[in-house]
C-alpha cells in the first residue's frame, strides 16, 4: 500500500496532497529510509516525521485502503511519539531580548539545535 493513502487514510494528516507533499520534501522516513508518495508500506514498518511541535514515531499496525473513522484510525497505528512539550517548555527555548537584533549564524544554530530542529 501507498505511505501517502496510508497516513492519510489514518488521519495523521488532513488530506493526501498534504501528506504527499510532505513526503515529496523528504521529511518522512519509512524504516529510516527518506520515503516518496508511492514508497510501499507494510505491517510493522516504523514511520517518522517532524511535526511543528514534535518528532512522530508510528508503527503500523494495519492496512486501511480507505479513510475511516477516529476510532478505527487509531487501531491501525501504535504511536511511539514522544510527549507534546508545554506551552512553558515551548516558549523558553529560543527567545530573545526585544530589540537585540537579528541572531548570528551561530546563535540561530544554536537555537535550532535547541529547538530540536537539526
Amino acid at each position: 500500500m501507498r505511505i501517502d493513502i496510508w497516513l492519510w487514510a489514518v488521519r495523521l494528516f488532513k488530506s493526501r496532497s498534504v501528506a504527499a507533499s510532505t513526503l515529496r520534501s523528504g521529511r518522512v522516513r519509512v524504516n529510516g529510509t527518506v520515503a516518496k508518495p508511492a514508497t510501499s508500506v507494510q505491517v510493522g514498518d516504523r514511520v517518522t516525521w517532524r511535526d511543528p511541535l514534535r518528532d512522530r514515531v508510528v508503527v503500523v499496525r494495519e492496512l486501511l485502503p480507505k479513510r475511516v473513522g477516529a476510532p478505527l484510525a487509531v487501531k491501525a497505528y501504535t504511536d511511539q511519539s514522544p510527549p507534546v512539550p508545554t506551552r512553558e517548555e515551548r516558549a523558553e527555548v529560543g527567545l530573545r531580548d526585544r530589540g537585540a537584533g537579528r541572531p548570528t549564524k551561530r546563535e540561530r544554530r544554536d537555537i535550532d539545535r535547541l529547538r530540536g530542529r537539526r
